[in-house]
Protein backbone atom coordinates (compact mmCIF):
# COMPACT_ATOMS: atom_id res chain seq x y z
CA UNK A 1 0.00 0.00 0.00
CA UNK A 2 1.46 3.35 -0.97
CA UNK A 3 1.60 6.47 1.15
CA UNK A 4 -0.77 8.12 -1.31
CA UNK A 5 -3.79 6.44 0.22
CA UNK A 6 -4.45 4.48 3.36
CA UNK A 7 -7.06 1.80 3.95
CA UNK A 8 -9.90 4.31 4.24
CA UNK A 9 -8.77 6.44 1.31
CA UNK A 10 -7.77 9.24 3.67
CA UNK A 11 -5.35 11.93 2.59
CA UNK A 12 -1.88 11.33 4.08
CA UNK A 13 -0.20 13.81 6.38
CA UNK A 14 1.37 16.79 4.56
CA UNK A 15 5.13 16.56 4.11
CA UNK A 16 6.82 18.66 6.75
CA UNK A 17 4.40 17.65 9.50
CA UNK A 18 6.54 17.49 12.66
CA UNK A 19 7.07 14.09 14.22
CA UNK A 20 9.14 12.77 17.12
CA UNK A 21 10.09 9.47 18.70
CA UNK A 22 10.13 8.12 22.23
CA UNK A 23 12.34 5.21 23.22
CA UNK A 24 13.43 3.56 26.41
CA UNK A 25 16.97 2.58 27.40
CA UNK A 26 17.97 -0.96 26.33
CA UNK A 27 16.40 -3.62 28.53
CA UNK A 28 18.11 -6.65 27.06
CA UNK A 29 21.25 -7.60 25.15
CA UNK A 30 19.57 -7.52 21.75
CA UNK A 31 18.30 -3.99 22.33
CA UNK A 32 21.71 -2.84 23.56
CA UNK A 33 23.45 -4.22 20.48
CA UNK A 34 20.84 -2.67 18.19
CA UNK A 35 20.87 0.75 19.88
CA UNK A 36 23.55 2.50 17.74
CA UNK A 37 21.84 1.51 14.50
CA UNK A 38 18.41 2.23 15.95
CA UNK A 39 19.45 5.79 16.78
CA UNK A 40 20.95 6.30 13.33
CA UNK A 41 17.87 4.92 11.57
CA UNK A 42 15.52 7.11 13.57
CA UNK A 43 17.75 10.17 13.22
CA UNK A 44 18.01 9.72 9.46
CA UNK A 45 14.33 10.56 8.90
CA UNK A 46 14.64 13.98 10.55
CA UNK A 47 12.53 13.91 13.72
CA UNK A 48 11.95 17.10 15.69
CA UNK A 49 13.40 15.35 18.73
CA UNK A 50 13.96 11.95 20.31
CA UNK A 51 12.74 11.43 23.86
CA UNK A 52 14.33 8.96 26.29
CA UNK A 53 12.21 7.49 29.08
CA UNK A 54 13.11 7.33 32.75
CA UNK A 55 12.42 4.34 34.99
CA UNK A 56 10.04 4.32 37.95
CA UNK A 57 11.58 6.15 40.88
CA UNK A 58 14.61 7.07 38.77
CA UNK A 59 15.59 3.40 38.47
CA UNK A 60 17.07 3.82 34.97
CA UNK A 61 18.89 7.11 35.61
CA UNK A 62 22.33 5.93 34.50
CA UNK A 63 21.12 4.10 31.39
CA UNK A 64 18.79 6.95 30.42
CA UNK A 65 21.62 9.45 30.73
CA UNK A 66 23.89 7.22 28.64
CA UNK A 67 21.33 7.03 25.82
CA UNK A 68 20.81 10.81 25.98
CA UNK A 69 24.56 11.36 25.67
CA UNK A 70 24.75 8.92 22.76
CA UNK A 71 22.01 10.77 20.86
CA UNK A 72 23.77 14.09 21.47
CA UNK A 73 27.18 12.79 20.39
CA UNK A 74 26.19 10.57 17.46
CA UNK A 75 23.30 12.49 15.86
CA UNK A 76 22.20 16.05 15.23
CA UNK A 77 18.69 15.41 16.59
CA UNK A 78 17.62 17.34 19.71
CA UNK A 79 17.02 15.05 22.66
CA UNK A 80 14.29 15.24 25.29
CA UNK A 81 15.13 13.69 28.65
CA UNK A 82 12.34 12.34 30.83
CA UNK A 83 12.53 13.15 34.51
CA UNK A 84 10.41 11.83 37.37
CA UNK A 85 10.32 13.18 40.89
CA UNK A 86 8.37 10.71 43.02
CA UNK A 87 10.47 9.34 45.84
CA UNK A 88 13.22 11.95 45.35
CA UNK A 89 14.39 14.62 47.76
CA UNK A 90 14.97 18.17 46.51
CA UNK A 91 18.69 17.43 46.58
CA UNK A 92 18.38 14.21 44.57
CA UNK A 93 16.08 15.76 41.99
CA UNK A 94 18.37 18.76 41.63
CA UNK A 95 21.39 16.54 41.11
CA UNK A 96 19.63 14.60 38.33
CA UNK A 97 18.52 17.80 36.61
CA UNK A 98 22.06 19.23 36.74
CA UNK A 99 23.50 16.05 35.23
CA UNK A 100 21.20 16.29 32.21
CA UNK A 101 21.78 20.03 31.81
CA UNK A 102 25.56 19.48 32.01
CA UNK A 103 25.27 16.85 29.26
CA UNK A 104 23.71 19.46 26.96
CA UNK A 105 20.01 18.69 27.37
CA UNK A 106 17.66 21.65 26.93
CA UNK A 107 14.40 19.69 26.55
CA UNK A 108 12.71 17.75 29.33
CA UNK A 109 9.52 15.81 29.91
CA UNK A 110 8.62 16.36 33.56
CA UNK A 111 6.30 13.80 35.13
CA UNK A 112 5.57 12.87 38.72
CA UNK A 113 6.11 9.21 37.88
CA UNK A 114 5.48 6.01 39.80
CA UNK A 115 7.37 4.26 42.55
CA UNK A 116 9.07 0.98 41.54
CA UNK A 117 6.66 -1.96 41.60
CA UNK A 118 8.51 -3.61 44.50
CA UNK A 119 8.31 -0.53 46.76
CA UNK A 120 6.84 -1.13 50.23
CA UNK A 121 3.41 0.40 50.96
CA UNK A 122 4.97 2.99 53.27
CA UNK A 123 7.70 4.07 50.83
CA UNK A 124 8.34 7.84 51.02
CA UNK A 125 6.85 9.85 48.15
CA UNK A 126 9.62 12.45 48.19
CA UNK A 127 9.79 16.21 48.52
CA UNK A 128 8.22 17.07 45.15
CA UNK A 129 4.53 16.29 45.07
CA UNK A 130 3.64 17.02 41.45
CA UNK A 131 4.99 17.44 37.95
CA UNK A 132 4.31 21.18 38.30
CA UNK A 133 6.80 21.38 41.17
CA UNK A 134 9.37 19.50 39.06
CA UNK A 135 8.83 21.98 36.21
CA UNK A 136 9.54 24.86 38.58
CA UNK A 137 12.69 23.18 39.87
CA UNK A 138 14.07 22.61 36.36
CA UNK A 139 13.57 26.29 35.47
CA UNK A 140 15.12 27.43 38.75
CA UNK A 141 18.23 25.28 38.33
CA UNK A 142 18.66 26.38 34.72
CA UNK A 143 18.43 30.02 35.82
CA UNK A 144 21.06 29.42 38.50
CA UNK A 145 23.40 27.68 36.06
CA UNK A 146 23.04 30.27 33.34
CA UNK A 147 21.70 33.58 34.72
CA UNK A 148 22.61 35.33 31.46
CA UNK A 149 24.46 34.76 28.21
CA UNK A 150 27.51 36.65 26.96
CA UNK A 151 27.40 37.80 23.34
CA UNK A 152 30.58 38.89 21.48
CA UNK A 153 30.54 42.51 20.29
CA UNK A 154 31.64 42.85 16.62
CA UNK A 155 34.81 44.88 16.29
CA UNK A 156 35.63 44.68 19.99
CA UNK A 157 37.39 41.35 20.59
CA UNK A 158 37.37 41.57 24.39
CA UNK A 159 33.94 43.11 24.79
CA UNK A 160 30.82 41.14 25.65
CA UNK A 161 27.20 42.15 25.75
CA UNK A 162 24.67 40.57 28.05
CA UNK A 163 21.99 38.56 26.25
CA UNK A 164 19.06 36.45 27.28
CA UNK A 165 20.02 33.06 28.66
CA UNK A 166 19.10 29.90 26.82
CA UNK A 167 15.77 28.67 28.06
CA UNK A 168 14.67 25.08 28.38
CA UNK A 169 11.65 23.43 26.81
CA UNK A 170 9.69 21.51 29.41
CA UNK A 171 6.96 19.15 28.27
CA UNK A 172 4.40 17.55 30.57
CA UNK A 173 1.99 14.68 30.28
CA UNK A 174 -1.63 15.03 29.20
CA UNK A 175 -4.41 12.45 29.34
CA UNK A 176 -7.19 12.72 26.73
CA UNK A 177 -9.37 10.22 28.57
CA UNK A 178 -8.28 11.11 32.08
CA UNK A 179 -5.39 10.17 34.33
CA UNK A 180 -6.04 6.80 36.04
CA UNK A 181 -6.06 8.51 39.46
CA UNK A 182 -8.09 11.53 38.36
CA UNK A 183 -11.54 12.08 39.86
CA UNK A 184 -12.93 14.02 36.89
CA UNK A 185 -12.14 15.53 33.51
CA UNK A 186 -12.17 18.92 35.22
CA UNK A 187 -9.36 17.81 37.51
CA UNK A 188 -7.27 16.75 34.50
CA UNK A 189 -7.63 20.19 32.92
CA UNK A 190 -6.92 21.96 36.21
CA UNK A 191 -3.74 19.90 36.57
CA UNK A 192 -2.67 20.87 33.06
CA UNK A 193 -3.30 24.53 33.85
CA UNK A 194 -1.15 24.21 36.98
CA UNK A 195 1.66 22.77 34.90
CA UNK A 196 1.35 25.66 32.46
CA UNK A 197 1.46 28.19 35.30
CA UNK A 198 4.64 26.52 36.57
CA UNK A 199 6.40 27.10 33.24
CA UNK A 200 5.61 24.08 31.07
CA UNK A 201 5.50 24.96 27.38
CA UNK A 202 4.44 21.70 25.71
CA UNK A 203 2.24 18.71 26.49
CA UNK A 204 2.54 15.18 25.13
CA UNK A 205 -0.47 12.92 25.51
CA UNK A 206 -0.65 9.43 26.84
CA UNK A 207 -1.41 6.91 24.09
CA UNK A 208 -5.03 6.73 22.94
CA UNK A 209 -6.98 5.06 20.15
CA UNK A 210 -9.59 7.50 18.80
CA UNK A 211 -8.95 10.91 17.24
CA UNK A 212 -12.22 12.25 18.67
CA UNK A 213 -10.90 11.74 22.20
CA UNK A 214 -7.90 13.94 21.46
CA UNK A 215 -9.92 16.69 19.80
CA UNK A 216 -12.45 16.79 22.64
CA UNK A 217 -9.64 17.02 25.18
CA UNK A 218 -7.89 19.83 23.30
CA UNK A 219 -11.16 21.75 23.05
CA UNK A 220 -11.68 21.48 26.83
CA UNK A 221 -8.09 22.53 27.50
CA UNK A 222 -8.27 25.54 25.18
CA UNK A 223 -11.59 26.66 26.66
CA UNK A 224 -10.01 26.55 30.12
CA UNK A 225 -7.00 28.63 29.08
CA UNK A 226 -4.29 26.11 28.14
CA UNK A 227 -2.27 27.73 25.36
CA UNK A 228 0.78 25.54 24.74
CA UNK A 229 0.86 22.86 21.99
CA UNK A 230 -0.64 19.48 22.87
CA UNK A 231 1.21 16.80 20.92
CA UNK A 232 -0.66 13.51 20.42
CA UNK A 233 1.19 10.33 21.37
CA UNK A 234 0.64 7.20 19.27
CA UNK A 235 1.86 3.65 19.84
CA UNK A 236 1.12 0.99 17.18
CA UNK A 237 -0.55 -2.12 18.63
CA UNK A 238 0.82 -4.98 16.55
CA UNK A 239 -0.17 -7.98 18.69
CA UNK A 240 -2.91 -8.72 21.22
CA UNK A 241 -0.20 -8.75 23.91
CA UNK A 242 1.06 -5.29 22.95
CA UNK A 243 -2.52 -3.99 22.96
CA UNK A 244 -3.13 -5.43 26.44
CA UNK A 245 0.07 -3.80 27.71
CA UNK A 246 -0.97 -0.46 26.19
CA UNK A 247 -4.31 -0.70 27.99
CA UNK A 248 -2.52 -1.45 31.28
CA UNK A 249 -0.22 1.54 30.87
CA UNK A 250 -2.85 4.00 29.73
CA UNK A 251 -6.00 2.87 31.51
CA UNK A 252 -7.83 3.22 28.18
CA UNK A 253 -10.83 1.08 27.26
CA UNK A 254 -10.34 -1.70 24.75
CA UNK A 255 -10.81 -0.43 21.17
CA UNK A 256 -13.20 -3.15 20.00
CA UNK A 257 -12.47 -3.01 16.27
CA UNK A 258 -8.71 -3.16 16.67
CA UNK A 259 -8.88 -5.80 19.39
CA UNK A 260 -11.04 -8.12 17.27
CA UNK A 261 -8.85 -7.69 14.19
CA UNK A 262 -5.68 -8.54 16.09
CA UNK A 263 -7.28 -11.57 17.77
CA UNK A 264 -8.64 -13.16 14.59
CA UNK A 265 -5.60 -12.50 12.37
CA UNK A 266 -3.54 -15.74 12.30
CA UNK A 267 -0.13 -14.41 11.19
CA UNK A 268 2.46 -12.18 12.85
CA UNK A 269 2.92 -10.17 9.67
CA UNK A 270 -0.82 -9.71 9.30
CA UNK A 271 -1.15 -8.44 12.88
CA UNK A 272 1.76 -6.06 12.35
CA UNK A 273 0.07 -4.73 9.21
CA UNK A 274 -3.18 -4.17 11.13
CA UNK A 275 -1.38 -2.22 13.86
CA UNK A 276 0.59 -0.08 11.41
CA UNK A 277 -2.50 0.75 9.37
CA UNK A 278 -4.57 1.65 12.44
CA UNK A 279 -1.83 3.95 13.76
CA UNK A 280 -1.28 5.58 10.36
CA UNK A 281 -4.99 6.28 9.92
CA UNK A 282 -5.12 7.74 13.42
CA UNK A 283 -2.11 9.98 12.67
CA UNK A 284 -3.68 11.20 9.43
CA UNK A 285 -6.95 12.07 11.16
CA UNK A 286 -5.15 13.90 13.96
CA UNK A 287 -3.03 16.02 11.64
CA UNK A 288 -5.99 16.76 9.36
CA UNK A 289 -7.88 17.96 12.42
CA UNK A 290 -5.16 20.37 13.52
CA UNK A 291 -2.77 18.39 15.72
CA UNK A 292 0.66 20.12 15.81
CA UNK A 293 2.51 16.90 14.95
CA UNK A 294 2.86 13.24 15.88
CA UNK A 295 4.80 11.69 18.77
CA UNK A 296 5.48 7.98 18.22
CA UNK A 297 6.19 5.63 21.10
CA UNK A 298 8.73 3.18 19.59
CA UNK A 299 9.43 1.01 22.68
CA UNK A 300 11.49 -1.73 21.04
CA UNK A 301 9.78 -1.46 17.65
CA UNK A 302 11.67 1.22 15.68
CA UNK A 303 10.94 -0.35 12.29
CA UNK A 304 7.22 -0.41 13.06
CA UNK A 305 7.33 3.30 13.98
CA UNK A 306 9.08 4.08 10.69
CA UNK A 307 6.48 2.03 8.81
CA UNK A 308 3.71 4.14 10.37
CA UNK A 309 5.43 7.33 9.16
CA UNK A 310 5.83 5.89 5.67
CA UNK A 311 2.20 4.77 5.58
CA UNK A 312 0.91 8.22 6.46
CA UNK A 313 3.21 9.92 3.95
CA UNK A 314 5.84 11.54 6.16
CA UNK A 315 8.89 9.57 5.01
CA UNK A 316 9.85 7.68 1.86
CA UNK A 317 9.83 3.91 1.56
CA UNK A 318 13.59 3.93 1.06
CA UNK A 319 13.97 4.55 4.77
CA UNK A 320 12.41 1.13 5.38
CA UNK A 321 14.48 -0.82 2.87
CA UNK A 322 18.05 0.39 3.35
CA UNK A 323 18.65 -1.52 6.59
CA UNK A 324 18.33 -5.10 7.79
CA UNK A 325 17.46 -3.94 11.27
CA UNK A 326 14.38 -5.53 12.82
CA UNK A 327 12.21 -4.73 15.80
CA UNK A 328 13.61 -6.31 18.93
CA UNK A 329 10.57 -6.32 21.23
Amino acid sequence: MSAQQNADGEVPCPRGTPFSFELYPPRNEAAAKALPETLQRLAAVGPDFMAVTYGAGGSSHASSLNVVKQILSDTTVPVMAHLTCIGSSHEEAGRMIREFLAAGVTRFLAVRGDLPADSPPDAPLGDLHSAAELVQLIHRIQAEREPYREIPVPGLPRARAVGRREKVTIAVGAFPNGHPSSRSTTQDIDTLLAKQASGANLAITQMFFHAEDYFAFVDRARSAGVTFPILPGIMPATTPGVLRRMLELSGEDLPAELGIQLEVEPTDEGRREIGIDYAARLASRLVAGGAPGIHLYTYGRPQTALAVLERCGLIDQQHLTTSNQKDYA
